[in-house]
């Protein structure tokens, strides 16, 4: 996307997470939204997500990803993509992998509007996969899933949570990608909120490590890689390359600075904004206020987006306008939206 490293992060979101519905039929021990079985009374109506995507559609940010929960347990879910594909929206989909996922016709899905569907893998084998997600057979179902994309031509983004439990797994999941041949490896670096804790989050230097290692596959695998929460990733591919700043930039499909608040902006389902799925300080509510307004507006928001504004060593930081750490993360750990990264090992020069 030519000047994608010029998006001007003030004037509109460029990834924007809409939960259509928390209600998900898994229980994943490290599950963000903390899904439950049944929809919430105030999910947002038929006609209040209409009028959520005519405004969605003036801001135009470049991506629109409807998840959940399921998204695929609110019945109105493909008439939400077509309504939102036909005012111009890219909109991508990121359903759990169950039985209703293996009974939904694929073809309609991509023939309805989504450019994108993503699936989890956080688990490079049945078992460790079906404990990650604390039900039987949706490994099986994913796999399965991975295939009846590629037949329909449907692009395929595969995202992995590195959690403690599974770090051990790093090469097999690596190899796993190969094999199942994505548009794109999402790496999910785990933010301790919802279900997930503290002890869960894996060490900086192991991640470190990991990170290295994925550095080698941008640019040479038959996927692209991108790393969500894991924002260092960015600064340790600038250095693989060179060392500096200018090194060339990860070969991601986002613009480089991009981070919760900054270019990410969550709607929950019941129209609660948030800079993020992870950072669940609700700054307003599309039921009464233009999602536009709240993200180029609210306070928050507007700090967040402020590289000058962070603290500890991510203030500190030669690589915080390419990086910034997570903000999510800080806010999990510390209460503090604005405090360093502590996933990331790296210190600045001028921290030495």
């Amino acid at each position: 996307m030519p000047g994608m490293d010029h998006y001007d992060f003030d004037e509109r979101p460029f990834l924007v997470f809409w939960e259509i519905t928390r209600s998900c039929a898994l229980a994943c021990w490290h599950c963000r939204a903390e899904a439950q079985p049944q929809r919430h009374p105030d999910e947002l109506d038929r006609e209040q997500a209409s009028r959520l995507i005519d405004q969605l559609a003036e801001l135009k940010p470049p991506m629109l990803i409807l998840t959940g929960g399921d998204p695929l347990m609110r019945r109105d879910a493909l008439d939400l993509v077509r309504e939102a594909s036909d005012k111009g929206l890219h909109v991508g989909l990121s359903p759990a992998a169950t039985e209703r996922l293996l009974k939904t016709d694929f073809s309609e899905l991509k023939a309805a509007g989504v450019q994108r569907m993503s699936l989890s893998l956080d688990g490079a084998t049945r078992e460790t996969h079906d404990n990650f997600r604390r039900v039987n057979g949706t490994f099986d179902r994913t796999i399965e899933a991975v295939h009846r994309a590629h037949e329909a031509g449907l692009s395929l983004q595969i995202n992995t949570t590195l959690a403690r439990s599974n770090m051990a797994e790093y090469e097999d999941f690596k190899r796993l990608m190969f094999e199942l041949k994505p548009a794109m490896w999402s790496v999910f670096l785990l933010v301790p909120t919802g279900r997930a804790g503290l002890k869960d989050l894996p060490d900086a230097e192991d991640l470190e490590r990991v990170f290295e290692d994925m550095a080698g596959l941008v640019g040479k695998a038959p996927f692209a890689v991108k790393t969500t929460e894991g924002h260092h990733f960015r600064r340790v591919i600038m250095q693989k390359n060179g060392g500096g700043l200018k090194a060339p930039r990860p070969g991601m499909r986002s613009p480089l600075g991009i981070r919760d608040g900054r270019g990410v902006m969550f709607i929950s389902h019941t129209g609660e904004v948030s800079p993020s799925g992870f950072l669940p300080i609700v700054c307003g509510n599309v039921k009464d206020r233009d999602p536009a307004d709240i993200y180029r507006n609210d306070p928050l928001f507007v700090s967040l987006r402020d590289n000058d504004a962070l603290g500890g060593k991510c203030g500190l930081c030669e690589f915080r306008n390419v990086c910034g750490g997570s903000r999510s993360r800080a806010y999990g750990i510390y209460g503090d939206a604005f405090a360093a990264d502590p996933a990331c090992v790296y210190v600045p020069k001028r921290a030495r």
